[in-house]
């Protein structure tokens, strides 16, 4: 009787502890699904943009994730955003540097700078920069700190002996008092990195 009780109880504890195994393993699946559904709420592709980003950053030769970071980092996808700086749209262009795409890159002379805010426009622009300053300063993070400080700024600083670079002559470190572009830099390429890794 007694080693029949063991036996069992025996059973009674593996079946219990497969059980609990099943449970655990369901869980960190449902879990696990629950983090990437946020994750891509989080790092969307608003569908009303996708046709735009693809055509332009193969036009232009941008990767197009980095493109969703940028639109993610400058605007959250508000069309309609407007900064302190008086920088409109997705991908909060100004209307000195609409006019200087328009006028320098573009040759778009046509364009008044009131289509910054048209989505399709607005992602044209922005990407060609992004393409401009990439081909100007031959590597991206460089070129993404421009596209937030400016290229003029940024051309300053890699002239500038006592600043540090690389052995490819990017900047180590952006000069005091311009955190914000290193914040920028840093917010954009984690994005970038996001978007790489869910899509």
């Amino acid at each position: 009787m007694r080693g029949t009780a063991k036996k069992g109880s025996g059973k009674g504890v593996a079946s219990l502890v497969l059980i609990v195994l099943v449970i655990a393993v369901l869980f960190g699946f449902l879990f696990d699904l629950l983090l990437t559904q946020i994750e891509f709420a989080i790092y969307r592709k608003p569908p009303e943009y996708q046709g735009f980003v693809t055509k332009y950053s193969t036009e232009y030769g941008v990767p197009e994730n980095l493109v969703y970071a940028v639109i993610k980092t400058e605007s959250g996808f508000d069309p309609a955003a407007v900064s302190e700086d008086d920088a409109v749209g997705l991908m909060q262009i100004t209307k000195a540097t609409f006019e200087d795409i328009r006028d320098r890159l573009l040759n778009d002379r046509h364009m008044d700078a009131g289509m910054r805010y048209d989505p399709e426009t607005n992602i044209k622009y922005g990407v060609k920069y992004l393409s401009y300053l990439y081909g100007k300063f031959g590597h991206w993070d460089t070129a993404i700190i421009a596209y937030f400080e400016g290229e003029s700024r940024v051309s300053q600083w890699l002239e500038d002996p006592a600043l540090d670079k690389d052995k490819n002559g990017i900047l180590d470190s952006l000069p005091k008092g311009y955190e914000g572009g290193e914040k920028y830099l840093y917010r954009v390429n984690k994005s970038w990195k996001n978007y790489d890794e869910l899509y």
